[in-house]
């Protein structure tokens, strides 16, 4: 049975209880108060509604992950890297990131970052958890990222692209950084053939839920606006 959560709790059911179909849905209700979603992602799961649904909260098994160390370039993105098309900041206009990130796809006219849940990973990102990757051509903003940062474990939310190959570069980036500064593993919640050609791969929720308890409290040299 489906969990329905208070709103004068941050309590979250155990993570077996999620249902096989649709696979790994915990709970619903609650709100999106930077509380909430910070003791959701602590806990393993996240938030994914439509509009005029109650929020949902999931908890695939397996989940996907990628490893610094199993970042795969392919040959066609390293050229494209090491011929500098595009130059990658971070945390320097998350709100026209998150906002590319909820337009409009071509495959899709609906968007599941509500204005609502815009708001809430803005605050997230004042509070220094939710951080932005930027990818640019010149001074125009081509692609990009946004997820959280947390210990040695990142979560990655979503991504977008302009021109080919711009949210490769930037996920790319964002990795090899991250690997320098000590973390461990990046979610990625459920499979698309754009991540799993870069290196992801799916892991038992058993073991997501161990990177969880050995790294969210970890340090790591983690130096965001340099």
């Amino acid at each position: 049975m489906l969990t329905w959560l208070q709103r004068d709790s941050l309590d979250f059911p155990p993570l077996e209880r999620a249902l096989r179909d649709p696979n790994g849905l915990l709970a619903a209700g609650g709100d999106l108060t930077p509380d909430r979603l910070i003791q959701a992602y602590r806990h393993g799961c996240f938030p994914w509604f439509q509009d005029g649904q109650p929020i949902l909260w999931w908890s695939p098994d397996p989940r996907t992950v990628l490893l610094p160390s199993e970042l795969h370039v392919s040959r066609s993105l390293s050229k494209v890297m090491r011929q500098e098309r595009y130059r990658v900041s971070f945390d320097q206009c998350f709100t026209e990131v998150i906002r590319a990130c909820a337009a409009p796809r071509s495959y899709a006219a609906e968007t599941w970052i509500t204005t609502p849940m815009q708001d809430a990973y803005l605050e997230l990102h004042r509070r220094g958890i939710a951080h932005s990757v930027e990818v640019w051509r010149g001074p125009e903003l081509v692609g990009g990222l946004y997820g959280l940062a947390m210990g040695q474990l990142f979560f990655g939310e979503s991504m977008f692209s302009r021109a080919d190959n711009a949210s490769k570069v930037g996920f790319a980036t964002l990795v090899e950084r991250l690997r320098a500064w000590g973390f461990v593993l990046i979610d990625c919640q459920m499979p698309t053939e754009h991540l799993i050609s870069l290196g992801a791969r799916s892991i038992p929720r058993t073991e997501f839920a161990q990177y969880l308890k050995n790294h969210l409290d970890q340090p790591t040299s983690a130096d965001w606006v340099a």
